[in-house]
C-alpha cells in the first residue's frame, strides 16, 4: 500500500485505504494527511470521533462530528452524533440530530429506536 501511495502522490483515497490496515498511530497520521489533502472526506472525522469517545472525550468527539456535518449532513453522521449526545445526557442535542436524520429517511429503524429512547428521557 505504501508503494501505491508513493506512486499516487497526494492521493487522499490511498492514505484513507492504508489507514484501515495500520496501527493506531500510523492510522492517525494517514487520516490527518487525508484531511489535509481532501478536507471534505468524512471518514477521518468519524474515525477521530470514535477514538475520542474511546478516550472519554465526548465533547471533543461531538465537535469532530460537527465539523463533518457542517459540510456533509448525512444520516450516518447524524446518527452517530445523536448517540454521542444521548451518551452524555444531552437530550435536546440527541433529539435535534434524530429529527434531522429522520428527515433523510423517516423509516430508518435504528434512528426511530434512538429517538424513542431519547424521547423517553425528556422531562
Amino acid at each position: 500500500m505504501t508503494k501505491l501511495i508513493e506512486k499516487a502522490r497526494n492521493n487522499a483515497s490511498a492514505y484513507e485505504k492504508r489507514s484501515e490496515y495500520c496501527e493506531r498511530e500510523q492510522t492517525k497520521l494517514d487520516l490527518e494527511m487525508v484531511t489535509r489533502l481532501d478536507p471534505l472526506r468524512v471518514y477521518p472525522y468519524r474515525y477521530r470521533a470514535a477514538v475520542l469517545m474511546d478516550n472519554h472525550k465526548e465533547k471533543e468527539a461531538i465537535a469532530e462530528l460537527s465539523r463533518a456535518i457542517a459540510f456533509k449532513a448525512d444520516l450516518h453522521l447524524l446518527h452517530l452524533r445523536a448517540a454521542f449526545h444521548e451518551h452524555i445526557g444531552d437530550v435536546s442535542g440527541a433529539m435535534r440530530d434524530c429529527r434531522a436524520a429522520l428527515s433523510f429517511d423517516p423509516n430508518h429503524q435504528e434512528m426511530l429506536e434512538l429517538r424513542s429512547r431519547v424521547n423517553s428521557q425528556e422531562p
